[in-house]
């Protein structure tokens, strides 16, 4: 019997030729795959400092800082505050003094504390009568304090009071007198600075 020929239809090269384009695909799939693994194998140097600079960012302590400032709030302004009164100046004090006076400070002092608080005027008449030595240049002070005040405060003389007075030991001269049998006695001559302060009388 002679060998029967298959009938071959269009169908069947039609199914032929999809099979090939098919195996075609896969084939340029596999290239595909391969060519993007040798490519994803290099790494990435260009993403790296972004991620980087993304961190810094988002960091626990530039957190904290955004937090701070948002809890702060804004400071209020407050109302200007209305000045206190001013409490009345103190009555000026008129000052003079006299230094190296050739008296003992224990003989001056009986003279000072008979004229502290006094009146100008009234200390003025008790000094002029008064039998000791320290009233002289006591008096020549007050009336020294008194000029001061007409002069650099413009004040009235004669509506003074003396507010203080002290007197303090100055420096001792040292002197000797000649005795019997070749002998030498100490003198001792004193000296004091006496300072007074005058402010207006309350009428």
């Amino acid at each position: 019997m002679a060998d029967e020929k298959k009938p071959t239809t269009k169908k069947a090269d039609a199914a032929k030729a999809s099979g090939e384009k098919a195996e075609a695909k896969k084939a340029a799939k596999k290239d595909d795959a391969k060519a993007a693994k040798a490519k994803g194998s290099k790494p990435a140097a260009k993403k790296e400092p972004k991620k980087a600079a993304a961190k810094k960012e988002t960091s626990p302590k530039a957190k904290g800082k955004d937090k701070k400032a948002a809890k702060k709030p804004a400071a209020k302004k407050e109302p200007a505050k209305k000045a206190a009164p001013k409490a009345p100046a103190a009555p000026p004090l008129v000052k003079a003094s006299a230094r190296y006076v050739r008296i003992a400070p224990r003989k001056a002092r009986l003279i000072a504390d008979q004229v502290r608080g006094m009146h100008i005027e009234s200390a003025r008449a008790l000094l002029q009568f008064s039998p000791r030595g320290a009233a002289h240049p006591i008096h020549k002070l007050i009336n020294s304090a008194a000029a001061n005040a007409e002069n650099n405060h413009d004040l009235i003389g004669d509506e003074m009071r003396i507010a203080s007075i002290t007197v303090d030991e100055g420096p001792t001269l040292r002197r000797y007198r000649p005795r019997a049998m070749g002998r030498a006695t100490p003198i001792n001559k004193r000296t004091s600075h006496i300072r007074v302060a005058l402010t207006p009388a309350e009428d």
